[in-house]
C-alpha cells in the first residue's frame, strides 16, 4: 500500500483513500497521508430532547438528553429522515465549534444529565462520540447513542466500555434490503447489537416498517426470534411507522394494521415490551408490567404522564422487576 494511501478500519467498508480523498461517509478523509475525522468538534445540531424521542422507553423515563450530531453517515438509506445532514459534505453544512469538553460543560451548566449522539450516524464521527463520552463519564454524566450499528466489532466494543445505552436501528432483517436500500449489510449490525449487550449498555432496538420493502411478516418473526435468542426477551423493540420522504416519496405510509401484526408477532415470539412508533394514541405507548399487566410507565407521544417503577426497577403494583434504568441518572 502506498504511504500516501490510508485505509479506514472503522466500518466494514474499510475505505482506502488516496491523499485528498474522503471515505464513503464523507467525514473521514486522507489529509496529508493521515486519516482525519473532518467533523471532530463541529456539530451541526445541538438540542435538548426528551429521552423518549430517541426512542428510549426504559432508560430513565422523563429525563432530558443533550443531543448532538455532525454531518455524515456510512449508510445511504433511501428513506433517511435526516438526509439533509446525514448525506451532506462537511464543507456544505453550517457547523459550530463545540469540542468534547465544551459539550460536557454545556450539559453540566444546563443541568442535563445525559448526552446523546444521534440524528446522523455517531459511529461515523466515532472519535468525537468516544472522547465526549469519556469526558462525560468523568463528570458524572451518562451517554447514549442512536445508531444504525454498521461498524466493525473492535470499535463497537471499545465504545460500549464508556457509552451507557444504545438504540440500534435495524433497517430490516434482510441482507438484500441493506445492500439495495442502504448500501450496507445486516451481519455487522447484528454483531453490534451483541457487542452492546455484552458490554453492559442498556439496549433498545428499532425497526422502520416500510410498505412493500421491509414489511414481510415472516422476516419480522425471524427478527423477533433472533432478538429473544441473542439479546433477551426483555429487550424493548420499537416498530416505527414509515412516512414518505427523501427518495421513497412514492410509497404510502405504513398501514397501522401491518404494525399491529408486527407487534403481535413479536409478543408471540416472547418479546415482553413491544412498541409502535409514529402512531399517536396507540395502546403501546404505555409500558406494562410483564408480571401483573398494570401500567408502569404512561406516555402520550414524547410526554411522560406517570412512572410507577421504583428507582431499583420494581413495579410499584406487584414488586416484579421492570427491565431498564430508573431513578435519577447519576
Amino acid at each position: 500500500m502506498s504511504a500516501r494511501v490510508v485505509e479506514c478500519q472503522l466500518c466494514p467498508k474499510q475505505c482506502r483513500m488516496a491523499e485528498g480523498q474522503a471515505g464513503d461517509c464523507r467525514v473521514r478523509a486522507n489529509v496529508d497521508g493521515k486519516l482525519r475525522a473532518l467533523t471532530f468538534g463541529f456539530p451541526v445540531a445541538v438540542h435538548v430532547d426528551p429521552i423518549e424521542k430517541k426512542p428510549f422507553f426504559h432508560y430513565y423515563p422523563g429525563a432530558r438528553i443533550l443531543s448532538l450530531a455532525t454531518v455524515g453517515c456510512n449508510l445511504h438509506c433511501r428513506n433517511c429522515q435526516n438526509w439533509e445532514i446525514s448525506q451532506a459534505n462537511p464543507e456544505d453544512a453550517e457547523a459550530h465549534a463545540l469540542p468534547p469538553a465544551d459539550v460536557v460543560d454545556l450539559a453540566v451548566r444546563e443541568g442535563v444529565p445525559l448526552v446523546g449522539y444521534t440524528y446522523t450516524e455517531p459511529l461515523a464521527w466515532y472519535e468525537y462520540t468516544l472522547e465526549t463520552a469519556v469526558l462525560a463519564k468523568q463528570r458524572g454524566l451518562r451517554s447514549a447513542i442512536v445508531t444504525a450499528g454498521y461498524v466493525n466489532d473492535g470499535p463497537a466494543r471499545a465504545l460500549f466500555k464508556v457509552v451507557d445505552a444504545a438504540t440500534v436501528d435495524v433497517k430490516a432483517f434482510d441482507d438484500a434490503f441493506y445492500r439495495d436500500v442502504c448500501g450496507g449489510g445486516l451481519r455487522p449490525v447484528l454483531n453490534t447489537l451483541v457487542a452492546a449487550r455484552e458490554g453492559g449498555a442498556w439496549l433498545e432496538v428499532s425497526n422502520l416498517v416500510i410498505p412493500g420493502m421491509s414489511d414481510d411478516l415472516g422476516k419480522i418473526r425471524q427478527f423477533a426470534r433472533w432478538i429473544r435468542q441473542n439479546l433477551g426477551e426483555d429487550t424493548p423493540l420499537h416498530f416505527l411507522r414509515f412516512h414518505p420522504q427523501y427518495r421513497l416519496e412514492n410509497l404510502p405510509p405504513t398501514p397501522v394494521e401491518t404494525l399491529d401484526s408486527a407487534w403481535k408477532i413479536a409478543l408471540d415470539e416472547g418479546i415482553r415490551h413491544v412498541y409502535l412508533g409514529n402512531v399517536p394514541g396507540h395502546e403501546t405507548e404505555v409500558t406494562r408490567c410483564s408480571s401483573c399487566g398494570r401500567p408502569v410507565i404512561e406516555r402520550s407521544g414524547y410526554k411522560l404522564l406517570g412512572v410507577h417503577v421504583t428507582a431499583d426497577g420494581r413495579c410499584e403494583h406487584c414488586g416484579a422487576t421492570v427491565p431498564g434504568r430508573f431513578g435519577r441518572p447519576a
